[in-house]
C-alpha cells in the first residue's frame, strides 16, 4: 500500500458533487481521488492511504457510518481525518455522525469556500504537517504548495525525504520524536525502512541546512528534535 501525503479521498456517487469538491479542493492546492461507493473506497484504502476523507453519509451499496465504522476499527486507517458530507440536517444525525468516529460534517448543498476551510482546519488541527500553509522556523522557510526551502529567502537543494523530514519537524517544533515514531509519521509505519535509515536522512538534512543544521537537535537516547533553544 503506497502513502500520499498530499491525496484527499472523495467517496461520494453523485457525479456532479464529487466535480465540485475536486475542482475546490485542486483550487485550494490539494489532490483528489474519487470512488463512488464503500466498496471502492475499501478497496482504495487497500493501496493507498489518504490524508483526509470526505464521505458521503448515503452511499449505493452501504452507508457511509457503516464504512466510517469500519475505518475507525482498522488500525492501519483509525488515525485518518473524516469530514462527513449528508444532506441531513436533523441535529440527531449529526450527533451520530460525530458519535460514529467522524471528526467534522457539512451539511449539502455547502459552498465550496466553506469546504475548503473545514478540510483546511481539520488537517492543522489533526496533521499540521500536511497543512498548506508556510512554515518558518529561524532562517529557513518550507513552502508547502511550491513544495521548496529557503534559507534566507534564497533556495537550496534538498532531497525528497530530507523535505519530508523537515516539513515534519517544522509543523511539530519542539517536540521529541524517536525514530521509529519518524519512521511511522513521515514515511508511514508499512514502509520496511530500518530504524537507523533515519540517522541518515538527519545527517543529510543537517547537511543541506548548512549553518543552521543546529536546528535538528539529537536527545540523547529518545531520537531528534527541531528548536530554535
Amino acid at each position: 500500500m503506497a502513502v500520499d501525503k498530499t491525496n484527499i479521498l472523495i467517496v461520494e456517487d453523485e457525479a456532479a458533487i464529487v466535480e465540485l469538491i475536486s475542482f475546490s479542493l485542486k483550487d485550494a492546492g490539494w489532490h483528489t481521488s474519487a470512488v463512488h461507493n464503500a466498496n471502492d473506497a475499501w478497496e482504495y484504502l487497500q493501496r493507498r492511504k489518504p490524508q483526509l476523507i470526505l464521505l458521503d453519509w448515503m452511499l449505493p451499496d452501504q452507508s457511509g457510518l457503516r464504512l466510517l465504522s469500519k475505518v475507525r476499527a482498522d488500525r492501519q486507517f483509525n488515525d485518518i481525518p473524516v469530514i462527513m458530507l449528508t444532506a441531513k440536517s436533523m441535529e440527531e444525525d449529526k450527533i451520530a455522525g460525530l458519535n460514529g468516529g467522524a471528526d467534522d460534517y457539512v451539511t449539502k448543498p455547502f459552498s465550496p469556500r466553506e469546504l475548503q476551510a473545514r478540510v483546511r482546519a481539520l488537517l492543522r488541527r489533526k496533521a499540521p504537517e500536511h497543512a498548506q500553509n508556510v512554515l518558518q522556523v529561524g532562517r529557513v522557510t518550507l513552502d508547502p504548495v511550491a513544495c521548496k526551502v529557503l534559507m534566507d529567502e534564497q533556495k537550496i537543494d534538498i532531497g525528497h525525504a530530507e523535505y519530508k523530514l523537515l516539513k515534519f519537524f517544522m509543523a511539530n517544533p519542539e517536540r521529541v520524536f524517536s525514530r521509529s515514531q519518524l519512521l511511522d509519521k513521515v514515511w508511514g509505519d508499512h514502509v520496511v525502512i530500518e530504524e537507523r535509515t533515519v540517522d541518515v536522512h538527519v545527517l543529510r538534512l543537517r547537511k543541506a541546512l548548512k549553518d543552521c543544521e543546529h536546528l535538528i537537535k539529537t536527545v540523547r537516547s529518545m531520537g531528534y528534535m527541531l528548536s530554535e533553544k
